[in-house]
């Protein structure tokens, strides 16, 4: 019987193939053998066609995965694949459409995610290795003194993972007026009186703009500051869509839709236009908005992977997340406070300010 997912093999050496930025290519852990994206589009297109078949055609495990594994509720949410390598079950989240198997380490793939208007239009390869994104991760707790030490190395920041997350990519113009209300004062002094005088005006200002690949995840798990917060991307490393690019990182399809994401979007491009358009109105003393008329004309949206590495991490019985654009480099991330390093911070501020207080008394 078919199996509906497909296992990404060196053709030398069988061992698992990863993408790698540095390089564009598809790189052996074991042999180092390299191969272009094509090639390996080309040498796996017939399994992964047999793949997607079968996992259109498989009945919904869900249904019996109450029975079988005892998941209750969350059976719906959970899917169970064979390793085409080794015959282990993986277990995973229905989203899942790249992972590796945790017996054989082989990168597994379910083609069956991305078949019909379920597959991306582009993808954004990851630029920055494990390695990379690790000593970025590393440079930053060391910018920031306050950090508990056991925290920084206890934190398993070598658990970092590489995430294909989907994002949704809008294009759409926006436009319309924005008037306000303006004043300017001018103050004067004759003789023992101080004068002022305010003159106030109506303001209007249009214009329009034509905005492209405005980003915003369709992923329920991804926290959307931080997806946010990432951003921005290089949009001209835009690839078109391939399963090769994949293999060594782990991947999502998408769970909330384009329509039901659009007012994000859309609501970006409107403030956009109405910040620049309020940038214009300079020279006067206050300004304020009274009203705004700018709205997006439709819009079209496409699908896309875009590269992002992420390390969830627990310090105390609290959750910490950090995320880094897998191909700019750019990074958020939260982190806990150690009080006794604060209260020495805070203490030693104050020794150095009384210190400064008493040589300014000296020399007064």
């Amino acid at each position: 019987m078919a199996t509906q997912i497909t296992n990404y093999q060196c053709p030398a050496c069988t061992g698992p193939l990863h993408f790698v930025g540095a390089s564009g290519m598809l790189e052996c852990d074991y042999c180092d053998m390299k191969y272009t994206v094509k090639e390996i589009e080309e040498l796996y297109s017939v399994k992964d066609d047999k793949a997607e078949a079968a996992f259109e055609k498989a009945s919904q495990k869900a249904k019996s995965a109450e029975d079988d594994y005892g998941w209750g509720a969350d059976a719906e949410n959970m899917r169970s694949y064979n390793c085409p390598s080794c015959g282990a079950e993986l277990i995973c989240d229905s989203t899942t459409a790249a992972t590796s198997c945790p017996y054989c380490g082989n990168p597994t793939i379910v083609p069956g995610q991305f078949g019909g208007t379920r597959r991306p239009d582009y993808v954004i390869p990851f630029k920055l290795n494990k390695d990379e994104a690790i000593s970025a991760l590393r440079k930053h707790y060391k910018k920031k003194p306050l950090i508990p030490s056991a925290f920084s190395k206890e934190n398993h920041i070598k658990e970092i993972k590489g995430i294909y997350v989907p994002f949704w990519l809008y294009s759409c113009e926006a436009g319309g007026e924005v008037r306000y209300d303006a004043t300017k004062v001018r103050t004067w002094r004759e003789g023992d009186y101080l004068c002022t005088e305010t003159s106030f005006y109506d303001v209007q200002r249009s214009g329009n703009a034509a905005f492209e690949n405005i980003p915003v995840d369709g992923s329920s798990k991804m926290p959307d500051a931080h997806m946010d917060s990432i951003e921005p991307y290089d949009y001209s490393d835009l690839k078109d869509f391939s399963v090769a690019y994949l293999p060594g990182f782990l991947a999502d399809k998408y769970d909330v839709g384009a329509e039901e994401c659009a007012s994000r979007a859309l609501l970006r491009a409107e403030r956009s236009v109405a910040q620049e358009l309020r940038n214009t109105v300079i020279g006067y003393t206050t300004v304020t908005e009274t009203s705004n008329t700018v709205r997006t004309d439709g819009h079209e949206v496409k699908y896309g992977l875009l590269p992002v590495w992420m390390l969830y991490t627990k310090w105390k019985d609290k959750d910490y997340l950090f995320a880094m654009n897998g191909q700019t480099g750019k990074l958020i991330g939260d982190l806990p406070v150690s009080v006794g390093k604060f209260f020495a911070w805070f203490l030693g501020l104050g020794s150095v300010l009384s210190a400064v207080a008493v040589a300014v008394r000296m020399l007064i």
